[in-house]
């Protein structure tokens, strides 16, 4: 069970009791983070403090205590969950240049007040039983817009944010009319109602209920440890990941992330332990367990997604740009028809 630390304390006793600390506000769902955490304590000497919710109920908790908040760092999934929290003005820039020099400024928010720690892909799952790989070799994104997949595609709901963040990077890339357009043809070829979370589409696809799904490439390394279950585990057996547009722009990537609290209390032990996150060693250690990509380019991802190779082109449009164009995003959907 996850251990949580309560931080009542400080907001009755103060900093005094704890000198060296520093207080994390997670939506991160991932157990072994906490050995992480752990591993941090001991090689510094600073307690970490977790606080663990929903990015919108934590982002709330934040507002709620402005300067008074023990929070100092705020820890969660999807640019466009970070561009919220940069947009209410409770970031501050991060200074530790290790940090800047590892992560590449596209993965970076505004004013280096947030940065990636690991990366996913938004890629497409196929059952090769049912479709051809040399059918969808060259797929791109705005394929999924075609006739020829009428009725054949899976997709969450448009109220999800990877999708929201995948159509902002549409907006970017193709423009307004453009995308529009795309998500009014891709609602058509949807096989069904989006329903489920992102291993739903994956299975449907396995189970010959689709053709072709959107989910993000962590969802397969976690069937396939097995850690899911065996009736996930079969499932992810049957399909093959495919990284989109690789012809051109490359794949969508989008983020894990973390900025500094603007009123943090311990910023300096902030700084360390967003180096600590981003060091080789322990870059390794997190996408081995989480499944994700490393930010450090000379770690490799867990054997169970470097199969489905690690040498593909990512897009290289900047993950903040997710946020700015969320509301547009958010509005195309809806006239779209994507529910």
């Amino acid at each position: 069970m996850k251990k949580i630390y309560i931080l009542l304390l400080l907001s009755f006793f103060g900093n005094s009791i704890l000198t060296s600390e520093v207080n994390v506000y997670t939506s991160r769902h991932y157990d072994s983070d906490d050995a992480l955490y752990a591993e941090f304590t001991r090689e510094t000497g600073i307690a970490v403090n977790i606080i663990s919710g929903k990015g919108s109920a934590l982002l709330q908790r934040l507002k709620s205590e402005g300067k008074n908040s023990p929070a100092d760092i705020f820890f969660t999934v999807d640019a466009g969950n970070l561009w919220k929290v940069q947009k209410e003005g409770l970031f501050q820039s991060i200074k530790s240049k290790k940090v800047l020099t590892v992560v590449p400024e596209n993965l970076r928010g505004p004013n280096d007040e947030w940065t990636a720690i690991a990366k996913r892909a938004r890629v497409i799952f196929y059952n090769p039983r049912n479709v051809s790989k040399d059918l969808i070799k060259d797929i791109n994104y705005e394929d999924l817009a075609n006739p020829e997949w009428n009725k054949k595609i899976v997709i969450r709901s448009s109220n999800n944010m990877y999708n929201q963040s995948l159509v902002a990077s549409l907006i970017d890339n193709l423009g307004e009319a453009n995308t529009e357009k795309w998500a009014k043809s891709v609602v058509n070829n949807l096989a069904r109602k989006p329903q489920g979370n992102d291993r739903s589409q994956i299975i449907a696809v396995a189970n010959g209920e689709a053709d072709l799904a959107v989910a993000n490439s962590y969802y397969i390394g976690i069937m396939l440890s097995g850690s899911a279950g065996q009736e996930q585990l079969e499932a992810a057996k049957k399909v093959n990941m495919i990284f989109p547009n690789q012809s051109n722009r490359g794949a969508h990537i989008n983020i894990s992330g973390a900025g500094i609290l603007k009123n943090s209390p311990n910023t300096n032990n902030a700084n360390l332990f967003l180096e600590f996150l981003l060091s080789k060693r322990v870059q390794k250690y997190m996408v081995d367990k989480s499944y994700e990509y490393p930010i450090h380019e000379d770690v490799v991802p867990s054997k169970e997604i470097a199969g489905f190779g690690i040498n593909f082109k990512e897009d290289q449009i900047s993950v903040k740009n997710f946020g700015e164009l969320n509301p547009a995003a958010v509005r195309l959907m809806d006239r779209s028809g994507w529910k």
